[in-house]
């Protein structure tokens, strides 16, 4: 048995690593608890379900993409470079997990790690002629466009653990013979997640800059 005492960064620690083995169906307290070489119920000392053991792995997952990402952050960028390259690395880190913008999504962080990253973005964003509640929105806008593609590129994409895989487009475009244009889509958005990724973002940051920044009333 183990010796060393469990924590709950120990815990998230171990899911992390047990994530990209099984995917987010096949983690279980179980399997961690298998892996920590401990019983079951001394999980439950530090997470009372699995939503919390979730929680607690996105607040991980946030720790380490904030110190690198902090690290990285281009000096001197105007906004729509500096809101750019961090949702690039937003997207880069989610990747990093398999399942991870699943895990990532919809948690509820368990300490204040958020909070000074979140601060130089809205700071970021303020300086570059945003209000506070209009950087609040631009951020929001650009992260939730980040989250949901990778959910979706994680979820149509190759799977990390096998080989190959991925969306059979040649099977798609059959399938949908009789609507041409919704065949031909399945190139667009299912191929080349990097360059798609890319178009989306340009996107996103041009419209936030069209109509959030010096927005009346923002």
């Amino acid at each position: 048995m183990a010796t060393t005492p469990l924590d709950r960064t120990r815990v998230a620690r171990a899911a992390l690593k047990l994530l990209n083995e099984t995917g987010l169906e096949g983690l279980s307290l179980r399997a961690i608890a298998k892996e920590l070489d401990v019983k079951a119920p001394a999980l439950y000392w530090h997470f009372k379900d699995k939503q919390a053991l979730l929680d607690e792995m996105a607040t991980e997952m946030l720790r380490r993409m904030s110190e690198e990402l902090a690290a990285d952050a281009p000096t001197g960028a105007e906004w729509p470079d500096a809101l750019s390259a961090a949702l690039r690395g937003l997207r880069r880190h989610l990747l990093m997990y398999r399942d991870g913008a699943k895990v990532y999504s919809g948690t509820r962080f368990t300490d204040m790690s958020y909070a000074a990253p979140m601060e130089a973005h809205l700071r970021m964003l303020t300086g570059g002629g945003f209000t506070p509640g209009a950087a609040a929105r631009a951020w929001l806008t650009g992260y939730s466009y980040t989250i949901g593609y990778v959910i979706e590129e994680q979820s149509m994409g190759p799977d990390p653990a096998k080989e190959g895989g991925g969306y059979d487009l040649a099977a798609r475009a059959d399938r949908l013979a009789a609507y041409p244009l919704a065949a031909a889509a399945g190139d667009e958005m299912f191929r080349d997640y990097d360059a798609g990724f890319e178009k989306g973002l340009a996107a996103v940051v041009a419209g936030i800059g069209a109509t959030m920044r010096d927005a009346p009333g923002a």
